[in-house]
């Protein structure tokens, strides 16, 4: 019997735009604290620019890279600050969400979150969503060194899981996320709800792009792992 049939054996998350939407509270947040600063943004680049690196990078761009790391700290504290007030009362899974969570853990698949957000930050926001029961381990930048696209986060989530990374299967909204998850050796499942999905198609290696989760499901994430898959890849919407 092909091996392949019974992969993936895990499912790791991404938070932000995959799990809930909670993109368009984070872009306020920059808008809201570079005007506060007098700090020229563009604001349709601005989303590419602050949703998937970390803060501290991006607050070197947007402040200069003389600010001190207490400086940066300080900022992004106030930034994160800033975003659970603003998106406390409006907490709920993205479309689809509870669906593919439900169906994996009838199928005994593993299913963790790998967030380059702040552990505040996915803590609120899991719990906010009452799921944490359902994922085996909890990622987030406080627990890596290296930040997306680099596949640290992705890496360290399969050996926690006691798998292989090519075992394991992500979904990702992010360009950086999505690289992250490919240099890990990973398939990956795109969402369109951050970025378009013909940009995500024509910019990103991801195995399979989809509007929203409530077009994905196991029998669509098990074609990623046969060997048709590897020749011809689903790299379309649904």
């Amino acid at each position: 019997m092909n091996p392949n049939l019974f992969l993936p054996a895990a499912v790791i998350f991404d938070m932000d735009g995959v799990l809930v939407n909670t993109n368009p509270f984070h872009v306020q947040k920059w808008e809201a604290l570079l005007a506060e600063h007098g700090i020229s943004f563009d604001r349709m680049a601005l989303p590419r620019q602050v949703l998937g690196p970390p803060n501290d990078s991006t607050l070197r761009h947007f402040f200069g890279a003389g600010t001190t790391v207490e400086d940066r700290r300080r900022l992004s504290e106030e930034l994160e600050a800033r975003f659970r007030r603003a998106f406390a009362p409006h907490a709920k899974p993205l479309p689809g969400v509870e669906r593919l969570i439900a169906e994996c853990q009838e199928n005994g698949i593993l299913m963790a979150v790998a967030s380059s957000a702040i552990s505040k930050n996915v803590n609120f926001i899991v719990d906010a969503l009452e799921l944490r029961a359902y994922f085996h381990i909890i990622l987030t930048a406080d627990e890596v060194t290296q930040a997306k696209p680099h596949p640290e986060i992705f890496e360290k989530a399969a050996h926690k899981l006691g798998l292989v990374p090519a075992d394991c299967a992500v979904i990702e909204d992010s360009f950086v996320g999505i690289e992250a998850a490919k240099r890990a050796g990973m398939k990956c499942v795109a969402v369109a709800s951050t970025f378009p999905a013909q940009e995500l198609r024509a910019h990103t290696q991801a195995d399979l792009v989809v509007q929203t989760l409530e077009a994905l499901n196991l029998q669509k994430l098990r074609k990623l792992f046969t060997s048709q898959n590897t020749f011809d890849k689903l790299h379309h919407d649904f």
